[in-house]
């Protein structure tokens, strides 16, 4: 008790819905209030205190009251923007159970309610300040879905996607926030607790970059869907089934995480989706299940002990409303020896340390500056390992790594080649923006995937890939990410945890098109997003047995859509699925072998 301001408060949802012409007719509305309606019994309510909410919003603010008891909810629309207030006291926060037929008849007519409505623009600002007043006693989640740029009320947002700023050093003021509001907005919802998931499905320019902010300093996440149509059934499946994971998802509340370690260090920066309270104190107003968080440590003295301790301790509610502190300890041995110090490093470790770093950079300077990062940072560690543990002096013909981080040079060619930071002028800012944010919170099992995919060749694997072996579905061996691997006649499988891409040759045999796509030839199958069918052949259960096996691997809330890539057709779909290969040349950015080379004259 003596950790608590105030007893444990229930989990709190508000869902902010975009019903504006554009959310209706892509569908979102529809797949949105179905997925939540054939959700309400996984959501966290163990001790029967949930409370729900709903705004609906366009050019003004739809507000839902749902009396406990009642069968039916009644709406109430509020149309001033500026000065947004609640209409009326009770009824609209309401008790999960209590309230739950109420719920249930709104949920089913929500799509038509707005079905007939025309109105183009999105209150998006005005309806987050509502919610943040519905909910500020208790805190909890917003959930917001919009579906276009919030252009009304409060953080009215232009296009700013100027086509001429791409590959410019003027490209990274794209990927900072355009209005102060959001992140002003974000750290009041912080103090009250509050935290904020943003769905973005836009046909245009939604400006990722900005309203991720909402997420960032509230321990929230964003998830992008462009182009979003219900009407094509993977998009419909695609957010179905990430927007009920999260919905599910079991969350701490009210948390703040602390670390500590032996005198003589310091914690001199933080990185993830938190508010940094006081110097040390991060606040996350709802724990997710699984993101990253990267802390940067400073030596201040010399370090005397055999070993130091850095202690990590998160005080937080559970959904269930007991009040917990996980403490996590860890000892670490100092040594003299710079040899050791090497023996030990995590490459995996340093990898996520140096996409926090480059993102951050990049935003504060240019994406340049960003990639430029990586390579000196890992020039600096090589450098220093040939210097003083090889001491090798003089030229030698290979790059002397440590075993331990035989992958780092590979991880940081993947990173600088990375959607997020590549050089290019043909990256939509919102694209750009989204790769950044996954960057710098996936969890380290899905961020390396996402740096270095996965690469299989499907034609001709071994018989076992795609059986059941004792742990599951056997995946065929990876192959090397260069497209020397591709073969005019064969089946490939790319992957990164984010898409999966599945590469036909274009002199594919009319036998494999027919097994795997119940097709009769290259010439029928059309490319792009696709639902591969289960036929009645073993390659075919194979290859759908290894996607699958894929999907689960990358665990976590993401479902990846699956593209088919014709070797010979839509070129800009072929370059996409390409730039996962990250070994090769591509655009102006140096192959591996050159990328090594580079490095390699740094640290001579």
């Amino acid at each position: 008790t003596e950790y608590m301001v105030r007893p444990p408060q229930p989990p709190v949802y508000v869902f902010l819905i975009d019903v504006s012409a554009a959310a209706v007719q892509s569908g979102m509305v529809a797949t949105a209030a179905q997925t939540i309606l054939e959700s309400l019994d996984s959501l966290p309510n163990a001790d029967k205190r949930t409370k729900v909410a709903f705004i609906a919003v366009s050019t003004s603010l739809h507000f839902f009251s749902l009396p406990a008891g009642a069968s039916e909810a009644s709406m109430l629309v509020v149309s001033d923007l500026s000065d947004v207030f609640l209409p009326k006291p009770v009824d609209l926060l309401v008790n999960l159970d209590e309230s739950r037929p109420a719920i249930e008849s709104f949920l089913g007519k929500l799509s038509d309610l707005f079905a007939d409505v025309h109105t183009v623009g999105n209150a998006l600002g005005s309806a987050l300040k509502a919610a943040h007043e519905l909910i500020s006693k208790y805190g909890g989640k917003i959930i917001a879905l919009s579906s276009s740029l919030p252009t009304l009320g409060e953080g009215a947002l232009k296009a700013r996607d100027d086509p001429k700023l791409l590959g410019t050093s003027k490209e990274s003021s794209l990927l900072n926030a355009a209005s102060s509001f959001y992140k002003t907005f974000a750290i009041e919802c912080s103090k009250q607790q509050i935290s904020v998931d943003m769905f973005l499905f836009s046909a245009s320019y939604t400006d990722v970059a900005t309203l991720s902010c909402l997420p960032r300093y509230t321990a929230g996440q964003t998830y992008l869907y462009p182009g979003f149509s219900a009407a094509r059934p993977e998009d419909a499946i695609k957010f179905a089934s990430e927007f009920s994971k999260v919905l599910a998802m079991p969350i701490g509340l009210e948390a703040v995480i602390r670390v500590r370690a032996t005198r003589g260090i310091r914690m001199s920066a933080f990185h993830g989706n938190f508010f940094i309270r006081s110097t040390d104190l991060l606040a996350l107003p709802t724990v997710p299940l699984d993101q990253n968080y990267v802390i940067e440590l400073q030596l201040e003295d010399d370090l005397k002990g055999p070993f130091v301790v850095i202690q990590t301790a998160i005080l937080h509610t559970t959904c269930f409303g007991e009040r917990r502190i996980r403490v996590i300890t860890q000892a670490m041995p100092t040594t003299d020896s710079v040899a050791e110090l090497y023996a030990s490093a995590d490459q995996v470790a340093i990898t996520s340390f140096l996409a926090n770093k480059a993102v951050e950079k990049s935003m504060t300077g240019t994406l340049d500056d960003g990639r430029n990062l990586i390579t000196n940072s890992l020039s600096q560690m090589l450098t220093v390992y040939k210097n003083q543990v090889t001491s090798a002096a003089g030229a030698s013909a290979q790059l002397a790594v440590p075993d331990n981080l035989k992958l780092l040079p590979l991880l940081a060619c993947g990173l600088v080649k990375h959607v997020g930071l590549r050089e290019g002028s043909t990256i939509p800012p919102d694209l750009r923006a989204n790769a950044q944010n996954l960057l710098t919170t996936l969890p380290t099992q899905s961020l390396i995937p996402y740096i270095h995919p996965r690469f299989y060749s499907l034609h001709n694997m071994p018989p076992e890939a795609g059986t059941i072996g004792e742990h599951g579905v056997i995946l065929p061996p990876p192959l090397n990410l260069t497209s020397e691997r591709l073969e005019r006649h064969g089946l490939f499988l790319i992957e990164d945890g984010q898409n999966i891409f599945l590469w036909v040759g274009h002199e594919a045999v009319p036998r494999l098109v027919q097994d795997v796509f119940g097709l009769s030839s290259y010439q029928e199958l059309t490319g792009g997003k696709y639902t591969l069918p289960q036929l009645d052949n073993p390659f075919s259960t194979r290859v759908n047995a290894i996607i699958a096996k894929t999907r689960e691997l990358r665990r976590g809330v993401y479902r990846p859509h699956l593209y088919v890539v014709k070797s010979d057709a839509e070129p800009a779909l072929r370059s996409w699925a390409l730039s996962l290969l990250i070994e090769d040349r591509m655009d102006h950015m140096s192959s591996y072998a050159q990328y090594l080379t580079t490095v390699k004259n740094k640290v001579s």
